[in-house]
């Protein structure tokens, strides 16, 4: 599980979207994660996430931004992982979107 601010530097340059970009950036790591344990060639990766090998290099660099939410949200459906969509609340100080994995 990784930490609702740890790290949280798009906020801290002020950027509007630092929120969405920050969920990129948890879910983009995460399916790295899944890819590196797998222990996939980028010709491999490129077939199971269906897209190009130049994005698959992308992904594999940490430039998740270059991703939309759906298209992250959608590599992990093709590495057969379950998303939950968990809508509440907000409280103040909290921040509005979090990303959490399961172990």
């Amino acid at each position: 599980m990784l930490a609702a601010r740890k790290g949280y530097r798009h906020a801290d340059l002020g950027l509007e979207d630092a929120g969405e970009l920050y969920t990129r950036a948890q879910i983009g790591v995460h399916v790295f994660k899944i890819l590196k344990d797998k222990k996939l060639k980028q010709r491999e990766i490129s077939g199971v996430l269906g897209i190009a090998q130049p994005d698959v290099s992308h992904l594999m660099n940490g430039h998740f931004s270059r991703f939309t939410t759906d298209k992250l949200l959608d590599f992990l459906k093709r590495l057969d992982q379950k998303v939950k969509i968990e809508v509440s609340r907000h409280h103040k100080g909290e921040p509005y979107q979090q990303v959490t994995f399961a172990p």
